[in-house]
């Protein structure tokens, strides 16, 4: 918090490259329908810093009183329009779920599918992961945190942009409950050893797997993302890791 002209604190943009690019993409009117209507179910009020998709350090919520219960708590980071945690949350109605995800119209698609399914164990919040896990939720509140198909920055003047790196670890060791499950996929075999490597070297967690690669984890949907991926040739590889 830099001083300002006047010698009071002045609050500042984040100090790290966030994972994501957010462009103003037009809503549908079912979408912007959605938003009208469903958000107030749906969607948490987080308190912002500067940036749009900031956490306000302080933040922290109580999972007990915002699902209404004690459950165990799944978060997925970059849920799209989300496929699997919609699946996930109707398939498992004894499990809590939070959607985190910048995109306004992903969080749309994602309540007008929620909402047809009759899912009220999901909600969503339209922020920035690492503050999400940093100052929204208690340390240790996190049952299972998942990443599915990351954006890979592939580019070499990008992959500081990847979400997954040995501070984004420590992060997340402390938001997940010890025994907690870190799940991950991608379909980009570079980043997928990055991953591996990271998670390998943070102390916080130990390999659920053995050998090079993890099973693809049988709770994650089959989208058609995933498809994509598998059409172009490219190889799906999963890491899943434990909370020491």
């Amino acid at each position: 918090m830099p001083d300002g002209p006047d010698g009071t604190e002045q609050p500042r943009f984040r100090d790290r490259p966030v994972s994501f690019v957010r462009r103003s993409g037009r809503m549908s009117d079912a979408q912007e329908r959605a938003w009208r209507e469903l958000a107030p179910r749906y969607v948490l009020e987080v308190p912002r810093d500067v940036a749009s998709t900031s956490v306000s350090p302080g933040s922290v919520v109580d999972p007990a009183a915002v699902w209404g219960r004690a459950a165990p708590l799944v978060v997925e980071i970059g849920s799209g329009q989300g496929h699997a945690i919609v699946h996930a949350a109707q398939q498992t109605p004894d499990r809590d779920f939070l959607a985190v995800e910048v995109f306004r119209a992903g969080l749309a698609r994602t309540m007008l599918d929620a909402d047809r399914a009759g899912v009220r164990n999901l909600r969503l919040a339209e922020a920035n992961a690492p503050e999400v896990l940093e100052h929204l939720l208690p340390a240790g509140s996190v049952s299972e945190l998942w990443i599915f198909f990351p954006d890979p920055w592939h580019k070499s003047r990008h992959v500081k942009r990847r979400l997954v790196t040995a501070v984004f670890a420590e992060t997340a060791a402390t938001a997940l409950a010890p025994g907690g499950m870190l799940r991950l996929a991608t379909d980009w075999e570079e980043y997928a050893v990055q991953m591996r490597d990271v998670l390998d070297a943070a102390p916080g967690f130990e390999r659920a797997f053995a050998g090079d690669w993890a099973e693809r984890f049988e709770g994650r949907v089959l989208t058609a993302f995933e498809r994509k991926g598998a059409r172009a040739g490219r190889v799906i590889r999963d890491v899943t890791y434990v909370r020491a």
